[in-house]
């Protein structure tokens, strides 16, 4: 574990062992906030042991940014403390927390004793304001990596601790772009002195604003190859064209993560939208004009099922292009409508 001084009495804990996950801490006369636990027991216990052994302060308020197990599954190591999420986490830890957890057990001993952990606090709206000593720590929903994301904001220190709502690639398979995008411009609207990433380096004032940016131009542009890609008739496998460099990011990240989590993001967004979960300025059109190609994942040919019915194509939106006759007295078809991508901040 790395740990990293970023303001008086602030740190930042970074994991050696998985994906540079962070973790941080504010130390005040009245306790400890702690803002995550890192991926694995042994990486919180160095955590623990600082703040306790180094400083003298116990840990009296826990934040989960959001209920992903490399981020909350060291909760159950600070047991007198108050554990404060999203309302969302809790029955997102109950199930899917509780799922995930069995499974790391059965692969890594080193999970035997973990157990989940609920919150004690939650919020669903606005935020949520803690007072300790001279500093004001803000909890605000940062939803678009999860759905139940949030961050903390320190206001003294304009130091954001913002869970993986930034990160050095976005990472949306649990997620969504619009609410990643607009989620990334509050965030860049913040006024920030420092932004301590889910993972990776802490991100200084000056670089705020270029990262904001190029995490947004990512988003909008993996929506559009992907949506490209299933007017196309493409395959799952045929997304690996879509390399990480052509959206504008490196594959150095995450010392060399990145293009795996690039990879999910291309089938997470190909599965929805093939499923006709389509983006708010596609789902404008009608869904009859929405592609359907779930079973082309993977390359297997397509079945009768999934296919439109003739009288979908000729319900088509009046957008739509007029029919061209086909040659060799074909059926004609109609095209899907075009939109036009609209994005607003909030």
């Amino acid at each position: 574990m790395m740990r990293e001084r970023i303001a008086e009495d602030i740190y930042c804990f970074s994991s050696d062992v998985y994906a540079q996950v962070n973790a941080g801490a504010v130390v005040t006369p009245e306790g400890t906030l702690l803002i995550d636990t890192l991926a694995t027991p042994g990486e919180t216990r160095e955590i623990r042991s600082f703040l306790e052994n180094r400083l003298g302060s116990r840990v009296r308020y826990l934040v989960n940014t959001h209920y992903h197990a490399d981020h909350s599954s060291g909760s159950y190591l600070f047991p007198g403390a108050t554990l404060i999420t999203h309302a969302l986490s809790r029955g997102l830890l109950d199930t899917r927390g509780r799922r995930g957890l069995g499974m790391a057990k059965a692969e890594n001993r080193d999970f035997s004793q973990v157990q989940v952990v609920l919150p004690a606090v939650t919020f669903a709206r606005g935020t949520l304001a803690l007072q300790m000593g001279k500093r004001t720590m803000r909890m605000l929903a940062l939803p678009g990596h999860s759905p139940d994301g949030i961050g903390v904001l320190v206001e003294e220190d304009r130091i954001l601790f913002s869970g993986d709502a930034v990160m050095p690639l976005p990472h949306i398979r649990d997620g969504e772009v619009a609410t990643g995008v607009r989620t990334l411009r509050t965030i860049a609207g913040m006024g920030l002195e420092n932004i301590v990433q889910g993972h990776g380096d802490v991100i200084l004032r000056g670089e705020v604003d270029e990262l904001i940016g190029s995490h947004i131009t990512y988003l909008e542009r993996i929506e559009r190859e992907v949506l490209a890609a299933l007017r196309r008739g493409w395959t799952e496998m045929d997304l690996q064209q879509i390399t990480i460099e052509k959206c504008g990011k490196s594959r150095i990240l995450l010392n060399g993560l990145a293009p795996e989590l690039h990879w999910q993001n291309l089938l997470a967004l190909y599965r929805r939208y093939a499923g006709g979960e389509l983006p708010a300025t596609v789902s404008a059109a009608p869904r009859a004009a929405a592609p359907r190609l779930a079973s082309r994942r993977a390359g297997r040919a397509p079945v009768a099922k999934h296919r439109r019915p003739a009288a979908a194509h000729a319900k088509s939106s009046a957008r739509s292009k007029p029919s061209k006759p086909a040659r060799r007295k074909a059926p004609a078809r109609a095209t899907p409508a075009r939109t036009r991508a609209a994005r607003r901040a909030r």
